[in-house]
This record gives structure tokens, sequence and C-alpha cells, in this order.
């Protein structure tokens, strides 16, 4: 089993029982499915005599990905669609099947999301060795590692989210934040050694485990991981650089307000976690689960009289901040969640009720961060730079044809990495995970 709690020292997995922690306008879809804008576009599943077994057949390459949608160029003056980007950092199964849950929950509400899968969950504890974190001894990792039930569960849902239009990313391995040899103090090189260890994880988990005998993951690690969170939001700076030079396609550490995205001096897109409101209170925190959890109860156990309050305050600022975005200037929300238990569970009913609330609406597009950079890598440059000179919740004046015929936008200044927006009065988002 997994840590469920980003502990600061490494947990023997024997002694980890706790959950984990850690349509329309714009695309187009099989027109086979009944509900416009479902995913199902870009590709059928590969038949199985495409299959092709890589390296020790922990992974395979099966064709293109199915139930995907497929990203076209906005027509002069079209309205943007509003995309939402559900995310959840260390996915992995555990006795609480919250992988398993979610991709149910997405299915039916025709939605696809990205997993950022940690490294260790495919390692298993007597081969912990085989991990060596940058400033660390080998062995070690901050979030334990896995056995052999909870490798083998994972990789069910892993193959399965594939199979289903989602997207495999990474959140790399034992989770190390802080000054004390935490992401935040590695080089482009330790950053390039934490990502190769992360993908020899995957591709190597038969051997690891040893399981020769269960089927593959369905893709090709090396191409499908294009994107990934840092530990505790730390770290971007180096390994924005780390990951241009890669050839990756997205970050999501940063911090920043719902504005269109822009690609950082790496040529990276740059898809950070967003502000959004907290009902009631008179600042914003971000799109994540653990940032309401940590405003609300200092990142504690809290009074179970509060545990619904808390969960209906994270839904209805998740639900504002949609409301603001789709009503204005449609930039993409970005969420980020942990397969988790805080405050009995209250944040994942939040997370699910906001899924049901958002991915069914005219022109919403509950999508991965990797069908996101397709999306805005098919869009003009120039049409996206107008987007981006719409603030928070600013509908365009006179409508999406009369941005698109004014004036020209100043060339966009890329994107400094790891510019977090300054704390507001009683905001507490520096300890993100």
């Amino acid at each position: 089993m997994i840590d469920a709690t980003h502990a600061t020292k490494r947990i023997a997995v024997g002694a980890i029982a706790a959950a984990l922690a850690a349509g329309a306008a714009g695309c187009s879809a099989d027109p086979a499915q009944t509900k416009p804008g479902a995913p199902g576009g870009q590709g059928a599943a590969a038949p199985k005599s495409a299959v092709h077994l890589i390296g020790d057949g922990s992974t395979a390459y099966t064709g293109l990905q199915p139930h995907l949608l497929k990203p076209l160029k906005l027509k002069p003056g079209e309205r943007p669609p509003q995309f939402v980007v559900f995310s959840w950092d260390g996915a992995g199964e555990d006795s609480q099947q919250l992988f398993s849950h979610f991709r149910k929950v997405a299915k039916e509400n025709n939605a696809t999301m990205t997993y950022f899968l940690s490294g260790v969950y495919m390692l298993p504890e007597d081969k912990a060795n085989l991990y060596t974190a940058p400033k660390h001894a080998p062995g070690r990792s901050d979030i334990g590692f896995n056995d052999l039930k909870g490798i083998k569960d994972t990789v069910t849902q892993l193959r399965a989210a594939w199979e289903e239009g989602n997207e495999i990313g990474t959140h790399f391995n034992g989770h190390y934040c802080g000054p004390d040899g935490g992401v935040g103090t590695w080089s482009v090189p330790e950053w390039k050694s934490e990502i190769a260890q992360a993908k020899s994880f995957v591709k190597n988990w038969k051997t690891n485990a040893g399981m020769k005998g269960e089927a593959p993951l369905p893709f090709d690690y090396d191409k499908e991981l294009v994107g990934g969170r840092t530990p505790c939001l730390e770290g971007q700076k180096n390994f924005v650089k780390a990951a241009g030079e890669l050839g990756w396609r997205y970050d999501t550490s940063g911090v920043n307000d719902q504005v269109w995205p822009k690609k950082n001096p790496n040529g990276i897109w740059d898809l950070s976690m967003q502000l959004v409101p907290i009902p009631g209170r008179g600042f914003e925190t971000l799109s994540m689960d653990y940032n309401f959890y940590m405003n609300q109860s200092d990142a504690k156990a809290g009074d179970a009289d509060q545990h619904e309050y808390w969960g209906n305050q994270m839904r209805d600022g998740l639900l504002q901040a949609f409301d603001r975005s789709y009503d204005g200037n449609r930039a993409p929300l970005i969420i980020g969640n942990h397969f988790e238990s805080w405050n009995g569970g209250t944040y994942m009913r939040a997370i699910e009720d906001t899924i049901k609330a958002v991915c069914g609406k005219r022109d919403v597009h509950c999508v991965s961060f990797r069908q996101l950079a397709d999306w805005l890598d098919a869009q003009d440059p120039a049409v996206l730079a107008k987007f981006g000179m719409l603030k928070v919740g600013e509908a365009p004046k006179g409508g999406w044809a009369a941005l698109e015929a004014a004036q020209p936008a100043a060339p966009a200044k890329p994107v400094a990495p790891l510019k977090p927006a300054a704390p507001q009065p009683g905001i507490k988002q520096a300890a993100a995970h």
C-alpha cells in the first residue's frame, strides 16, 4: 500500500494502511457518439495484432489512443470552448479504490482526466534500493513504496484509464519537499535523473515486481509522458528547464490566476494551478483539495460537524471559478486533487459534485492536460494572445469576433518559470502538495 500523508520520513510499506494522498466548439468527436463533443474522435482501440511489446513487456505500443477529442482550429471570431482539467497527484489504487471510482465518474460524465503517477508506486518494497533520489541515499522515499497487490491494482487502473482516453503523467518519485534535499534544491541534471527513474519504474514494473505473466500497459511511456506536476509545487524553475530539453509539452507546477495559458521560455505550456474563491472568506486559494484542507483545518483532522460545510465550500468555490470563466474569458479551469480521505472524504465528494455539475454543460470539455495542450497548439498564436488580454472573469467587450478584430495584441512575453502569486492575507498556499 502507499503512503497517505506525504510524511517527512520514509515509511515502510507494511505500515502503510491509509489512503493515497499525496461540448462543441473547437473540437471534433466520433460522429457515432450520441453527445456532441463526446470523447472518441482520435482513433479506435488498436486490434490485438497491433500490440508490440516494449522492453520486458511492461509496456506496449497498441496504436492510437482511443476516445480523444480531435483539436480543431477556431474559426474567425468563434467563441472558444470551456476546458476543465481534473488531475490527480500520486495516482494509484489502494483499499479505498478511489482511482477506479473516479474513472467511473469520468465515464459517466463525458470526461477524461490526467493521472500523475508516482513512479515508486510501481516499485515493490524489496526493490527499494533501485531508487536513488537526488541528494538522498538509495532506497529512500518520503511516500514509501508499494506491495505486489498495490502494484497489480494500480496497473489495472492505469491500463483501463489510458484505454478510456485519460492521460498518464508523472508526480515523479519520492516526493521530497523543503530545503533539506527537497525538489526545490535539485539541479537540471538531478531532475533528469529523477525523470529517468520514474520512467524506468513504469517501463520495468513486470521485472521489478516479478509479474511476467500480467498484461502490459498499453502505451509507450517514452511517448506518453509529456508533462507533470512537481511535489509541493517546488523546484519548477529547474524542472521546466529539464522538461524543455526533454521535449515535454507542459508543466502544471506553478500558481496563476484564471487567465489563458502561455508558453514559458523553455517552449512548453504553463498550465499552472489557479487561484479560486473560498466562499465566505476574503481571499482565494489554489484549486486543489489540499489547499482547502489547509485553509479549513490546518491540514489536520477537523471537527466532524464541519466536514459537510467544508466540502460544500470547496465545491461552491470551484463552481464560482467555473462560472466566472465560462461566462467571462473562457480560460481553461485547472483543478488538482489527491486520492485521499481528509476530513471524512468531504473533498472527494466536492470534486465529484463539481464534475457532475460542469462536464455536461454546453461547450464544456473536461479533458486531460495533454488534450488541452493539443488544442492550444492547434490555435493561431495571435488569437491566443488576444484571449490572454482578458482578465479573470472578463468577457470580451462586443463579443469574441470584436476581440479578434481589435488591434493586434502586443507579443506575449514568455512566462518566467516559478513566479507564484503573492499570498493574500490569510492564504495558506505554500504547503500545496
